[in-house]
């Protein structure tokens, strides 16, 4: 098939970005993916993968790589061939993205993907407020304020701290471009408009409303003070710019937790109730009440994750059964409130070395840890608050045992080599 090189990049942008917008919706994502696939094998001639690039896209690929290696661990091919099978894309990702790394606008994809998705989510909220009169009237009623995060997340199958984790990447680059349009003195309609769009990303994380997020964002907006504003403006101006925003931010948050009395309960007594109960939930009256999200709980799992996994740590259990060993060695410790839910690690690096042993957890290591480094080569702050972002959520989540996580990240990882490539850093100090 002919097509002219111009034609070809657009094709290939244009599925790029409609990947990235289509995150929250794993099937049309995975159709997507496929697409893109086939599209890069029909014209598979025109890449050109960099040889400077081997090693850092074997990292963006080595959770599939791992999934393929201790792939004799698994006791059910089906089971282990479906979690090999959610990380597939990340070959595509890492060969097809980083092969096309010279015609790839990266800042440009990058605010278009925050905008379409900061709307995409406006509009499946305005769906929600239709479809959930009567949640949206407990929230307004200040009854079950937990709920509609949740319930919201959930209406468009998802789960809320991937949704969050995924707004505050959004947030961030909204707060980036918002720099940049200063920076460059933009029409006060552009200005306006960025403005707008950063406040409303800001309100979807605090309507989502989970834990990691708050801390993510605002750490996030304070790399990309420090790292990019620098770049642009005197140590004066970037300090009192700093102290107006987070301000501003103190005050949204200040009317958000007034509005939302239940924001001072969820990150105080509701987080760290029972904290002297580890390892022994089953002591605390109505666990499921009291402690099904507390700390306590994750450290619980956490605890019984560590002590299974020094049993098996050249190898670890494998994908397919590492959560039903974990399952069975609750009941053998005679911890049934975790028995009775099965509760998975929530926690990325415990999970790798629950499945793959030793070298899980160091190859999981690289993988999310390879975002702040090409962050520091390229003094990108955006790449920093990405790996915030990333490792803190992974700290309390598993989120690459989930087609969202998975995509999120080995997308962007492959991203960010592709502006390592380029050379984009070399920013001069005006």
């Amino acid at each position: 098939m002919k097509i002219s090189d111009e034609n070809y990049q657009k094709g290939f942008n244009l599925l790029l970005l409609l990947i990235a917008s289509t995150f929250f919706f794993s099937k049309l994502c995975t159709w997507l993916i496929i697409v893109f696939a086939v599209y890069n094998l029909i014209f598979i001639r025109r890449n050109r993968f960099p040889k400077q690039a081997i090693v850092l896209s074997l990292i963006v690929a080595c959770p599939f790589l791992l999934e393929i290696l201790f792939f004799w661990k698994n006791d059910s091919f089906r089971l282990g061939w479906k979690a090999a099978e959610k990380s597939i894309s990340l070959l595509f990702f890492a060969y097809f993205i980083v092969s096309n790394y010279k015609h790839i606008p990266f800042l440009k994809l990058l605010n278009a993907y925050a905008k379409t998705t900061t709307v995409i989510i406006v509009l499946l909220l305005v769906r929600f407020i239709i479809i959930e009169p009567e949640l949206i009237q407990k929230y307004v009623a200040h009854i079950d304020l937990w709920e509609l995060g949740y319930q919201f997340a959930d209406s468009f199958k998802n789960h809320a701290p991937a949704v969050n984790m995924h707004l505050t990447f959004v947030a961030v680059i909204n707060f980036y471009f918002l720099i940049q349009y200063l920076q460059q003195k933009t029409a006060m309609k552009w200005l306006v408009l960025q403005g707008m769009t950063l406040i409303t990303s800001i309100l979807l994380i605090l309507i989502v409303n989970t834990r990691m997020s708050l801390l993510n964002v605002v750490i996030g907006f304070g790399i990309v003070i420090i790292v990019e504003a620098f770049k642009y403006y005197s140590t004066k101006k970037v300090i009192m710019g700093s102290l107006t925003f987070f301000a501003s931010m103190f005050l949204i948050l200040f009317f958000f937790v007034k509005l939302n009395p239940y924001m001072k309960e969820k990150y105080s007594s509701a987080t760290f109730a029972h904290i002297d109960k580890i390892g022994k939930l089953d002591e605390i009256e109505d666990p499921e009440k009291n402690v099904f999200n507390a700390l306590v709980t994750r450290l619980s799992i956490w605890k019984a994750a560590w002590e299974l996994s020094q049993k098996s740590l050249l190898t670890g259990y494998g994908s397919s059964d590492s959560k039903t060993e974990l399952a069975r060695y609750y009941e053998q410790t005679d911890q049934q409130f975790l028995a009775k839910y099965a509760f998975p690690t929530h926690n990325q690096f415990l999970d790798s070395l629950l499945k793959f042993g030793v070298l899980g957890l160091f190859s999981i290591s690289c993988y999310i840890f390879l975002s702040a480094y090409l962050g520091f080569k390229t003094h990108s702050g955006i790449m920093l608050a990405f790996f915030f972002n990333f490792f803190t959520s992974n700290l309390v989540d598993d989120f690459l045992i989930r087609f969202d996580g998975i995509v999120f990240s080995g997308f962007w990882l492959s991203l960010f080599v592709v502006y390592y490539l380029q050379g984009s850093h070399t920013i001069s100090r005006k």
